[in-house]
């Protein structure tokens, strides 16, 4: 038995909320009625597996049920002076900015959002792919002899946060390999049982509900789940300043405006699509409808660069180039997960890691992002 006296307990509220006895919800949780008479005692503190059984369980976050007492209010995060690395573009105020000592100084050097490195692989293709191959299959060399993938799990979305809960769930040992997709790429690669993780943010414009019409179309009832990652808005992404004055979609019927669109499925192109249906206006009619990026940092930069004057993307796409925006919706990003996957180690590591305020802070620093509901179940 462990000391429970550090932790704040909320286990019996939230199983007398959900209508559940000790028994039921052991049995539901898949531990013993001892174990749940021991923790509501508090003369018994839950492992990791016990305590994510139980929020599952009861659809909630572990931090709802176990804390650290809040007496106390929590300190303000720290400041400190830096020596800002030379740049040739002027930071703002929200950039973000990695630090290391050198000698007796503290650097602050601004990351670039695109990476300019090698990419990340473990083996490279063999041949050529056969386009025509119905099975997909190939051979590949490996680096390293043999690849240890037991503590893997395969994401495939386009929120570019991802990067971010990657490096918090690399800490419990855990890999995300990120393959970038839109959301509907990625819920069909989930039927298809491709990836353990698909993310989506499929806005529905007859209920203005996110993701969940979407899910239900393509999977059997019971058969995903759904868990709130966090609350974006998308919107126009534009040069600093606005020096075209765009304001609003109607805008891209000029003919002194080009765009850079998302793929078919896409959220955003869909978002720009319902728009364009409200205003009579046909793609045909926009400059760079046709133009496709494939994804939201990537369409971004394309209006960084001057290519393009506009896109449809995120809040933190903008920010991460320091880009102008206007709000055009607020939706929610979602993760879609087989229910058999939900007990799998490193998923529920995952799931874990949602609830965690030190990834929580982070994403919302960087990304405009509102965690407030991320690691709630939906489905």
């Amino acid at each position: 038995m462990k000391d429970n006296r550090n932790i704040a307990n909320h286990l019996t509220a939230y199983r007398q909320k959900r209508g559940f006895s000790a028994a039921e919800l052991a049995q539901r949780a898949g531990i013993s009625r001892q174990t749940i008479y021991a923790i509501e005692s508090g003369s018994y503190v839950p492992n990791t597996a016990v305590a994510l059984r139980l929020a599952r369980t009861l659809e909630v976050g572990v931090e709802d049920l176990f804390s650290l007492p809040s007496d106390a209010p929590a300190a303000p995060l720290a400041t400190e002076q830096v020596t800002l690395l030379p740049h040739p573009d002027t930071p703002r105020a929200g950039d973000p900015m990695q630090l290391c000592r050198v000698d007796r100084r503290t650097m602050a050097s601004s990351p670039s959002p695109v990476p300019w490195y090698l990419p990340t692989a473990d083996a490279i293709l063999l041949g050529d792919v056969d386009a025509s191959a119905r099975t997909g299959k190939a051979a590949v060399q490996l680096f390293h002899g043999e690849n240890n993938l037991a503590n893997r799990i395969l994401v495939a979305g386009c929120d570019p946060g991802i990067s971010v809960l990657a490096r918090h769930v690399l800490r419990a040992g855990v890999e995300l390999v990120v393959a970038q997709r839109n959301s509907s790429q990625s819920l069909a690669l989930l039927k298809q049982g491709f990836v353990h993780v698909a993310g989506t943010h499929l806005r529905d414009e007859a209920s203005g509900e996110s993701n969940l019409p979407a899910i239900h179309r393509l999977f059997t009832r019971h058969s995903v789940a759904a868990i709130s990652l966090a609350v974006w808005e998308e919107g126009l992404v534009l040069a600093p300043g606005n020096p075209k004055s765009i304001h609003s979609v109607a805008d891209f019927a000029r003919r002194d405006v080009r765009i850079v669109n998302r793929e078919p499925g896409a959220g955003s192109r869909l978002l720009l699509d319902a728009h364009l249906d409200r205003l009579g206006l046909a793609g045909q009619k926009v400059r760079g409808y046709d133009r496709l990026a494939g994804g939201h940092l990537p369409a971004a930069w394309q209006v960084r660069r001057g290519d393009a004057d506009c896109c449809i993307a995120t809040r933190a796409a903008a920010r991460v180039f320091g880009l102008d925006f206007i709000p055009l919706a607020t939706e929610r990003y979602d993760l879609a997960i087989r229910r058999q996957h939900l007990d799998y180690p490193p998923v529920a590591a995952l799931l874990d890691t949602l609830n965690r305020a030190s990834y929580r802070r982070e994403l919302e620093g960087l990304g405009g992002y509102d965690t407030s509901a991320a690691g709630r179940r939906l489905l």
